[in-house]
């Protein structure tokens, strides 16, 4: 992580098709990754079927100009398969375990971390321009997410974190997987819905009660964690969308594969097909929104709501789920 990723972390504080490969084509594209029995079975029993086809891409009004996220445009999916929940601690572990490999935050000593989970804060000076509350703090990894004293014991399930881009395409080379494109996370995040700003609606809070794991009260001051979570929260937790997909928006931010640019577009007659973005960006896209998602700082907790970070940087709310 540079000083560039810096200035990156401060900005993060969106028909029926073909029909989908079978599960014999997708254990052999996961074993043939070199993965083991175990971690193969694991990310093969983890991922759904989506047919693909037309949908709405985009926001009709921005939020945030610089999102890129307006005018809806329609665009065309083929089938393809994502994991129902973000790549876990205990898969990520077992990746790490059978390569040895050394994430980012790992190789370069420090990470970023919130820092309403240091005490006392003040011992972590150093943070992120323009965003106080992000702090550099040594010894911060996926493994140790708030720093050296810290582990994932009680957190298997939560989401990986501290993931850079090159962390999660190291997994999918392994794995046989790859990262989801931008339209194909949008298109799975809206679990079929016209129009809704959520993957369950427009209410921000349905009746059912939250729905998404992001930030209740005085942002960065205090959370009042009425979803139930201060930070990460296990990748199963609310009611998934109607694609069977967990946690598509708020908990942690997700890595797509595209670097970060004006959305595709085309003629009406002509949408377009499995869009892949632009072949160079000021960063890769992030999609999701996280925890620290909140109306008076970053409200990008929609489908439709996009960003981007430089491909080293590694901050305690990103992780990433896969593709086939």
């Amino acid at each position: 992580m540079t000083s560039d990723a810096s200035s990156a972390a401060e900005k993060s504080c969106c028909a029926p098709g073909r029909q989908t490969v079978s599960a014999q084509s997708v254990a052999q594209a996961v074993t043939a990754g070199g993965a083991s029995e175990n971690l193969a079975t694991t990310l093969i029993r983890n991922m759904v079927p989506l047919k693909g086809g037309f949908f709405m891409m985009g926001a009709r009004k921005s939020q945030y100009v610089a999102d890129l996220d307006s005018p809806q445009r329609k665009v065309k999916i083929s089938g393809f398969q994502l994991s129902r929940t973000t790549i876990t601690n205990a898969v990520f572990q077992a990746f790490a375990q059978e390569t040895s490999y050394e994430t980012t935050a790992e190789r370069e000593g420090w990470s970023y971390v919130f820092e309403g989970f240091l005490n006392p804060r003040e011992d972590y000076s150093d943070h992120a321009a323009g965003t106080p509350w992000w702090r550099r703090v040594d010894g911060a990894c996926w493994s140790h997410p708030e720093g050296p004293e810290s582990n994932i014991a009680n957190r298997m399930d939560h989401p990986a974190t501290h993931i850079s881009w090159d962390d999660a395409m190291a997994f999918c080379q392994y794995s046989g997987t790859r990262l989801p494109t931008e339209a194909e996370w949008e298109y799975a995040a809206r679990g079929g819905l016209r129009g809704a700003r959520h993957p369950w609606g427009n209410t921000l809070v349905p009746s059912s009660g939250h729905a998404q794991n992001v930030w209740q009260g005085d942002f960065p001051a205090t959370d009042l964690a009425l979803d139930g979570y201060r930070g990460t929260a296990p990748v199963e937790t609310y009611q998934p969308n109607e694609f069977g997909l967990f946690n598509m928006t708020g908990n942690v931010w997700e890595w797509c594969a595209d670097w970060f640019g004006e959305l595709p577009n085309g003629p009406k007659t002509h949408p377009p097909h499995n869009p892949k973005g632009l072949s160079t960006g000021p960063g890769r896209v992030i999609r999701g929104g996280s925890y620290l998602c909140h109306a008076s700082y970053c409200e990008r907790y929609f489908v439709h709501s996009r960003t981007w970070n430089t491909p080293d940087s590694t901050t305690g709310h990103t992780g990433f789920r896969v593709a086939l």
